[in-house]
């Protein structure tokens, strides 16, 4: 779809609006489509989660948890009576070109096709996915490509969340973590995470693209063991930070796994750089803190 064609469809959208949906939306058939339920998030966007708890994949021996590096997702902001989706789907290799395929056949585009990390066994691909239109026809396209796949998927008809998985104890000083990064994390899955958003507002064909869809800078550590950790995570970032990054990270003993775009048509042009690492906990989240210092972040 080009931009010209986007805006087409958001001016057809504005002028065909539902406002109970646009004021309230109801998620529910969207969740039904899918086959698997989600949460609407602060932002407005309608997130699930599609971590890829069936993969047992390890990197430099240590076991990666799904919600470290296997975390798939799809979230959908409303656009009028219509909705905006974005998607990055985990997918091992030989689920790719099947996938891909149905998806297009579904009117979803493929926007990205790309590692995150290396040396990981088995190897898993990321697709980043795009579409507009009426949301439940999208979450209808998106369950047959991921039917191609064995992506885990729970039935929820009535579109809710799916229940959380038991609490795991992070052993590493969190609180030293969070004062060198300078922002808090928070526990998920046995995983400390952080979402730091930039300070611009990303657009893609005229729509914003809320911190939900993708557009924060994700970091995860692991435990591994006497107080140290494995990271991972992508910085979001455009041009001018991209090298002054790079250093930053390996300047630290941070290794850099992929470099590459997420969107077709977003505004300002990012890139998004995968990052590795397994060591002291606080001395790695210094090491983050040199890199997060040369981008423009939001205000914590």
């Amino acid at each position: 779809m080009t931009l010209l064609t986007r805006l087409a469809v958001l001016i057809a959208a504005a002028t065909l609006v539902t406002p109970s949906f646009a004021a309230n939306p109801d998620w529910s058939q969207v969740g039904k489509a899918l086959g698997k339920g989600g949460t609407t998030q602060a932002d407005g966007v309608y997130r699930v989660g599609l971590p890829r708890t069936d993969l047992k994949v390890s990197l430099d021996g240590v076991a990666l948890k799904p919600g470290f590096a296997l975390g798939g997702w799809i979230a959908f902001e409303p656009m009028g009576n219509q909705a905006m989706v974005m998607g990055d789907i985990v997918l091992t290799q030989d689920e790719v070109n099947p996938v891909m395929k149905k998806l297009q056949e579904g009117g979803i585009e493929i926007t990205a096709l790309h590692n995150h990390l290396l040396r990981a066994e088995p190897m898993t691909l990321y697709m980043h996915v795009f579409g507009q239109g009426d949301p439940a026809m999208l979450a209808t396209a998106l369950h047959a490509g991921l039917a191609l796949s064995k992506t885990p998927m729970e039935t929820a008809a009535s579109g809710t969340a799916q229940p959380q998985t038991a609490t795991q104890q992070i052993e590493f000083d969190t609180a030293a973590v969070d004062k060198a990064i300078g922002h808090k994390g928070k526990a998920n899955g046995g995983v400390y995470q952080f979402t730091i958003p930039r300070a611009e507002t990303i657009t893609d064909g005229g729509m914003t693209v809320p911190v939900s869809m993708g557009t924060a800078i994700g970091i995860n550590f692991q435990p591994t063991g006497g107080g140290k950790a494995a990271i991972t995570g992508d910085f979001v970032l455009i041009s001018s930070e991209v090298n002054p990054v790079i250093k930053a990270l390996q300047d630290s003993g941070i290794e850099i796994t992929a470099l590459h775009s997420h969107m077709i048509d977003e505004q300002p042009r990012l890139f998004f750089m995968h990052f590795w690492a397994n060591d002291d906990a606080a001395k790695l989240a210094r090491g983050l803190k040199a890199a997060l210092d040369k981008m423009n972040l939001a205000n914590s």
